[in-house]
């Protein structure tokens, strides 16, 4: 029996939240997953996941058998790296997570220029825009947008993350250009489906607040959709400058109310201070710094 391999399997189930999930996470079916449980639970005379029709829970046992899985695979990681940590040359896998937009348009075009400067090394690239768990996901080193949470982690400060509001040449020139926050009620405003109660599309004006028209003909929940529908002039845009830059930069966009746009939310490199010494990700981490970092 593979001991290691049935407890990765263990954690991948709770972790997951169901056997499906696990399969999915481990590219194995999801009988094979069972199979496994059930080698874990024969061998350890136990039962560690109560089964039913419509969900999977633990027993006692197999939560504190969870736990016990998860510091020991954790220990088997960091035995295997040492090897790694005796080597010069950076070399190996490094898995990085970051959010979907800042990592398209910032972090994996920096990902290419360190592969080429580290042939020896593989990049796992994860973009997500919800929060990982470092040492549960099994992520070296991850990019994060906002206040820094106390988890244990080293966060080094990169450039902070600015909205912008935007439309083309054309719409501004058919509907003017708006002159305070309150103006855009008059305008068409594309809106991203997933700011309903965030921050990220409040303005301010003279001290106050104001919302992002919540009513538009547009509305979508990927911010490039939203970025092409402004190019074709179809109305005004506040997005990630990251994601505008070089729409701005050429004039295919121009910027509007730059005063009236949401504060600037910081961002940090994070990673878990016992793996700084991996030269894979040293270098990785001197890399991003050189090009995003502040002084």
């Amino acid at each position: 029996m593979d001991k290691f391999r049935n407890m990765e399997v263990m954690v991948a189930v709770v972790e997951g939240g169901s056997f499906a999930a696990a399969a999915r996470q481990l590219d194995i079916s999801a009988v094979m997953v069972g199979k496994h449980i059930q080698l874990l639970e024969t061998h350890l005379g136990a039962r560690l996941v109560q089964r039913s029709t419509r969900q999977h829970s633990l027993t006692d046992v197999g939560r504190s058998f969870y736990e016990d899985c998860k510091r020991v695979l954790e220990q088997v990681r960091w035995a295997e790296s040492a090897v790694e940590r005796s080597r010069a040359a950076p070399q190996g896998l490094l898995r990085v997570s970051a959010p979907t937009t800042l990592g398209n348009q910032v972090i994996a075009p920096l990902v290419a220029g360190f592969l080429l400067d580290n042939p020896q090394v593989r990049v796992d690239l994860q973009l997500s825009d919800g929060r990982v768990d470092l040492a549960g996901d099994g992520i070296d080193v991850a990019v994060r947008i906002g206040p820094v949470v106390d988890e244990g982690l080293v966060a080094r400060p990169l450039q902070p993350y600015r909205m912008v509001i935007a439309a083309a040449p054309a719409y501004l020139e058919r509907h003017g250009r708006p002159q305070r926050a309150t103006d855009l009620a008059q305008h068409t405003c594309l809106r991203h489906a997933v700011w309903h109660n965030r921050t990220d599309c409040l303005l301010s004006e003279d001290g106050q607040t104001v919302d992002w028209p919540d009513q538009s003909r547009f509305v979508c929940n990927q911010g490039d959709s939203l970025r092409i529908a402004a190019l074709q002039g179809l109305g005004l845009v506040l997005q990630p400058e990251v994601l505008l830059a070089d729409d701005l930069a050429s004039g295919r966009l121009v910027a509007v109310l730059p005063d009236c746009v949401p504060m600037a939310r910081p961002v940090h490199l994070v990673y878990l201070p016992d793996r700084r010494q991996l030269p894979k990700l040293s270098r990785f981490i001197d890399h991003v710094l050189q090009a995003l970092g502040q002084s």
